[in-house]
């Protein structure tokens, strides 16, 4: 199936590892042109040269960036304009598990937490519909998690900036239709990453890596935590021409665990 992203301009945050590397490998499969970023340059080239090897696609620009740091997000967008003439995806995925008991979580940690989610999200945003606009249309596509839709005990203030995010989603979705920019989001349960192998092998830690995984999702309807790439395939779905009917849509990609849809 052809998904119509040759050519086409994509940013992605959180790119150096996990969901955010593989959807960066799938977009460059399908062809397009794909920014990188994350905020340690050394992870992120090596990154970078491993998608490159991987599918043959030498248009992958490796970005160091915070998305917490306006001037440093701006700076990043104004080099992809100035390479690649403007911007058709951005996939906000920039993003790390922090999960508390309400009362342990002091006005920093919220302040943090939302500026990295959410204000990521907007920042990003902001800086991409101008050129999305002037080329015809977009995509943009969040990465958020189920517990913003169903929060649990002991996971603020995640849940919170992920809520946040989802209606952040459904209200540029209502305004920028009218655009032709489709904006959606992904909501992830336990997904292989990085920061997922540390958690594992700091609750098991007498236990290989895969073996830790395989005890993380023995509680899963499927019975396994999830692989990136099966995010990442949705992820680039989401960004493509085939998508072109979906919009304001927060889907989940959770191995059924989720009891709200």
């Amino acid at each position: 199936m052809d998904l119509g992203l040759q050519g086409k301009v994509a940013i992605v945050t959180g790119a150096s590892e996990g969901i955010g590397k593989a959807t960066a490998t799938a977009l460059a499969r399908e062809g397009a042109k794909v920014a990188m970023c994350a905020r340690r340059q050394d992870v992120l080239d090596k990154a970078a040269d491993e998608i490159r090897t991987a599918t043959g696609n030498r248009d992958v620009l490796p970005l160091s960036a915070d998305v917490s740091v306006p001037a440093q997000i701006e700076a990043l967008f104004q080099r992809v304009i100035d390479t690649w003439g403007g911007i058709d995806i951005l996939v906000n995925n920039a993003g790390a598990s922090n999960a508390n008991s309400f009362e342990t979580v002091s006005d920093d940690l919220w302040q943090s937490d939302l500026e990295l989610k959410l204000f990521g999200a907007i920042r990003t945003s902001r800086l991409a519909i101008p050129s999305m606009r002037a080329r015809g249309g977009g995509r943009i596509v969040n990465v958020t998690m189920i517990g913003g839709k169903q929060p649990g005990a002991n996971s603020v203030p995640t849940s919170v900036s992920r809520a946040a995010g989802i209606a952040l989603t459904k209200a540029l979705s209502k305004e920028l239709a009218k655009d032709n920019i489709l904006v959606n989001t992904v909501c992830v349960s336990t997904i292989k990453s990085g920061q997922i192998s540390r958690g594992a092998q700091r609750r098991f830690p007498n236990l290989p890596l895969d073996e830790a995984y395989k005890e993380m999702g023995k509680n899963m309807p499927l019975g396994r935590i999830g692989e990136a790439e099966e995010v990442a395939d949705v992820i680039t779905f989401l960004a493509s021409a085939r998508a072109s009917f979906v919009t304001g849509d927060a889907v989940n990609v959770d191995g059924g665990v989720s009891g709200v849809t």
